[in-house]
């Protein structure tokens, strides 16, 4: 039975509540003020709170749900108002509110928001909270990973630490190659001596020569003082060229003859300049292409290519993925002062499935994105994009389906089924290998017995079967060990 705790001064709104909710499924208690509501939260444990942002006596709405994060963060509160102002609607949220409902409510929004609620204050009861999975060196690092492929990178990083070989570093976008390179730095005998990141793309080609080796007083219109360059402003330290790939030809030259006699001439200068860098390159495009189309100078290829280390791409490392999680969590939590929030465990079964074309970069925009859309501590499924809920393993059926038709359920009477039925098939053609009834028939069977606490007469009664073939759906889907049902 869900547990709603309605917090509203006027008695009408009170007597409207409990027609509406008139259910045997739920049991709504009622309080007319602030103080009187937070008596009652440890006392009757609701799954939902609903509650006024103006009431006449005693602390307003927005000071309890203040007061009531302090003591329940997890606890969804659905705020109501008939004064409906922008301010008032960005301070509910900033203060933690599940959403915003304006008076008059239209009742099948109400139910239907109700019913998301409920469903999200249940999948926060089965959330699998954040654990430091990670060395305290692990997070300093910045690069995360047990996996075999990982380990290789990391023992990499560690023969290069004590030399002074030039490395070049290849990967997929988004796979970490700056924070390869930095560990390489930061653990080589050049660590007290300057590091310098240079990404060649994002700098126009007209542009790039001077930035890297600098020019002379008159070079060029604009050149109206002598530049040190990114390769001076180095010396005795190390360099990071990431997407040295697009490169233009005439500039490789130069990196050609630094790398060979550590020398260099300033645009518009004829003067060499000796210097001591280290070079450490990185590249998403395939070179040894690059150099049979003539695109990037062979010379110079080898030269880069004195130890090259491969960055899988997050897809061929999926065992590592739960690590990036929490770590993320930790590094987000800690850049904002708060406690890492708490991930369902169908969150993070439904990122371990999806194939991340952005990579470990990718991964991280959305665990960020997800944190900013939380209702709640906890982030749930539907706080994910849709194309990685659509990619969802079967397990997360009932969670997927319920983000796909958006509570549909309980804003009816009557379920919709042809909706239902629509967003069963649009999640099946996302995994070829999804047999809908069967998954669907043991989420139906591990939802009842969750919905029951694990009594099989009530939960045989709401599936509208016997309890001897809910036992054999039981033993049939394996259901008893997953949920330690006797």
């Amino acid at each position: 039975m869900d547990k709603l705790l309605l917090i509203d001064d006027e008695k009408d709104v009170q007597y409207s509540f409990r027609r509406i909710f008139n259910s045997p499924e739920i049991e709504l208690t009622t309080a007319s003020s602030g103080e009187e509501g937070l008596r009652l939260i440890p006392k009757i444990k609701p799954d939902l709170v609903i509650m006024d942002v103006r009431m006449t006596d005693g602390i307003s709405g927005l000071e309890t749900l203040r007061r009531l994060r302090q003591s329940h963060a997890k606890l969804p509160v659905l705020m109501m108002t008939a004064y409906g102002t922008t301010q008032t609607a960005i301070e509910a949220m900033k203060l933690g509110a599940y959403d915003y409902l304006l008076k008059p409510f239209d009742v099948p929004k109400l139910k239907q928001i109700v019913g998301a609620a409920l469903d999200a204050a249940r999948a926060m009861r089965q959330v699998v909270s954040y654990q430091p999975l990670l060395e305290s060196e692990d997070y300093d690092l910045g690069i995360v990973g047990r996996s075999e492929p990982m380990q290789n990178v990391f023992k990499l990083i560690g023969q290069l630490a004590s030399s002074d070989a030039t490395a070049l570093i290849t990967g997929e976008s988004g796979t970490g190659k700056e924070l390869v390179a930095r560990a390489i730095y930061n653990h080589s005998k050049r660590s007290d001596q300057t590091f310098i990141a240079i990404n060649c793309a994002a700098i126009p080609e007209n542009l790039l020569e001077s930035e890297l080796f600098g020019h002379e007083k008159g070079a060029f219109t604009g050149a109206t003082n002598q530049r040190v360059g990114k390769f001076e402003q180095c010396n005795r330290g190390t360099i990071f060229l990431d997407e040295i790939g697009d490169m233009s030809l005439p500039t490789q030259t130069k990196i050609l003859r630094v790398l060979q006699s550590g020398t260099f001439e300033r645009v518009g200068g004829n003067q060499p300049v000796q210097v001591d860098v280290r070079v450490i390159a990185a590249t998403n495009k395939p070179l040894e292409q690059a150099v049979a189309a003539r695109e990037f100078r062979e010379d110079l290829f080898y030269r880069l290519n004195v130890v090259r280390i491969q960055i899988p791409p997050l897809r061929e490392r999926r065992e590592d993925i739960r690590l990036l999680i929490n770590y993320f969590l930790k590094k987000i939590a800690q850049s904002q002062s708060q406690p890492p929030k708490s991930i369902a465990a169908e969150v993070i079964a439904a990122l371990e499935k999806f194939h991340w074309p952005g990579n470990v970069r990718e991964l991280e925009n959305v665990i960020r994105r997800a944190i900013v859309v939380a209702k709640g501590e906890a982030i749930l499924l539907g706080d994910l994009p849709q194309e990685i809920i659509a990619a969802a393993p079967a397990t997360t059926a009932r969670v997927a389906i319920a983000a796909s038709t958006e509570g549909m359920a309980a804003s009816s009477e009557t379920p919709d089924l042809a909706a239902l039925s629509q967003a069963l098939f649009r999640w099946a053609r996302h995994d070829r290998k999804l047999k809908i009834i069967p998954a669907v028939e043991r989420e139906l069977v591990i939802h009842a017995l969750a919905e029951t606490k694990g009594n099989q007469v009530q939960a045989a009664k709401l599936l509208g079967i016997t309890r001897a073939t809910l036992r054999k759906r039981v033993d049939k889907f394996k259901i008893k060990q997953e949920l330690s049902i006797t």
